[in-house]
């Protein structure tokens, strides 16, 4: 992110991973020691330096450090992260659940779902060990089984060292090429024996694109699936999480592989954790809100993750852009002021809402409905004199399985006042 805070985030945490190779070089007795160790410590002080640097240009100008991250999962590292504490406790009990049944994490683009998931590791007992592996990355992209495993495995491993400090045995790449699954399933028990007293949860992201390497032929849909159902019936150690902003009515081919699956909702975040992210992102946060600027934030975003995160950055821009001596407190016409920025800055996920989660008769809806205005709740009866009643209703049903609108006494109106505000541009 371009942010100096987020920069300075980053570059610390380089800092501290030269500082720590640092201190092995100086320990070592290898021949590199002795040729690495300069290397590391110059490096070590370029990136201190230029921290310094952020840190001198930042105080000068006295300008306000943006924490937001627009458009990128939150990292364990990251302050941000409000806890969403709900949604990590009702995974929690479902873990404990002796029918060891999968968990379905279901909800919307941008709802936070892989953040979450990269923060498991502070929200959930040390027990229990996530093992992070995104379906969107090389997993989906391997040509074979061999390609398949050896990057599932990989993404266990790294997120096994990162997110517990627990190192799981290696699985190379040319036990794979002989049997694929045979030799998985025999790491697997390495990483049982390894795991111990702890539960290891195997969190799938994205996990529509495997569906879609298996329909682009990739990898074989029956073998995979019946591995899946394996692994959840036979191996109690582990648990598994799948990700996706498709609903289980949509997964048609997994029907009869998760029958059992428990559906985990992640939607907008309460109302105190939405404040939060608004008012005290990080601690020392030196932007205050007057009552009435907090208040409109939350409705415009109704606490969408996302947009409360476009929004503030936003206003933190804007704040930057006026006299110091008005600069640290945002009031209600600097919430309105930055919503156009905010809109133009995040059109590509409204874009995708308008390209790639409705159809032309959603969209018209869509359109309709926010000519009317912001509230508006617009009848059902005009709806149907508007676009007829044929395809009304399943329209309608897709339009709020998506969280765009909602029913209220007989009619339909935008679920967010931001959205509504991009469709009326349209």
């Amino acid at each position: 992110q371009a942010s100096a805070y987020n920069q300075r985030l980053a570059l610390s945490a380089v800092e501290d991973r030269l500082d720590g190779l640092l201190r092995e070089l100086t320990r070592s007795s290898e021949p590199y020691a002795v040729r690495f160790r300069p290397i590391a410590a110059r490096w070590r002080q370029t990136i201190a330096d230029h921290v310094r640097r952020l840190t001198e240009t930042v105080e000068t100008r006295q300008e306000i450090d943006s924490p937001y991250v627009i458009g990128i999962p939150l990292t364990e590292q990251q302050e941000i992260f409000v806890g969403r504490t709900n949604i990590s406790t009702r995974i929690e009990k479902l873990l404990l659940d002796r029918r060891r049944p999968p968990l379905l994490l279901f909800g919307q683009r941008r709802m936070g779902k892989t953040s979450l998931l990269n923060n498991l590791s502070r929200l959930l007992p040390s027990t229990i060990v996530p093992l992070f592996v995104d379906l969107q990355g090389p997993a989906s992209q391997a040509n074979d089984y061999t390609g398949f495993f050896y990057n599932i495995a990989r993404g266990m491993i790294n997120s096994a060292q990162r997110q517990r400090g627990l190192t799981l045995p290696p699985l190379p790449r040319k036990r794979l090429q002989v049997d694929p699954f045979t030799y998985f399933d025999e790491w697997l028990d390495e990483v049982e024996t390894t795991l111990g007293d702890h539960t290891a949860l195997v969190t799938l992201d994205e996990f529509e694109a495997l569906e879609s390497a298996i329909d682009r032929g990739r990898l074989d849909g029956p073998d995979l699936l019946s591995m899946l159902r394996h692994l959840i019936q036979h191996r109690p150690k582990f648990k598994i999480l799948l990700t996706s902003s498709q609903t289980q009515d949509e997964f048609q081919r997994w029907a009869s592989y998760l029958i059992n699956v428990q559906v985990v909702h992640i939607s907008y975040l309460t109302e105190r954790e939405a404040r939060q992210l608004i008012e005290c992102p990080v601690n020392d946060f030196p932007l205050r809100y007057e009552p009435e600027a907090s208040q409109r934030v939350l409705s415009l975003t109704r606490g969408h993750p996302f947009l409360v995160q476009l929004l503030c950055d936003e206003i933190v821009a804007l704040k930057n852009e006026q006299d110091p001596t008005v600069r640290r407190l945002a009031q209600l016409e600097d919430v309105e002021a930055a919503v156009p920025e905010a809109l133009d800055r995040g059109s590509f996920f409204f874009a995708d809402i308008e390209r790639n989660q409705v159809d032309d008769n959603g969209l018209a809806i869509l359109c309709f409905i926010s000519s009317y205005g912001e509230g508006a709740v617009i009848d059902r009866r005009c709806l149907a004199e508007r676009f007829g009643c044929e395809q009304l209703d399943a329209t309608l049903r897709l339009l709020i399985r998506r969280e765009l609108i909602e029913p209220v006494n007989g009619g339909y109106t935008f679920q967010v006042e931001m959205i509504r505000r991009w469709f009326v541009t349209q």
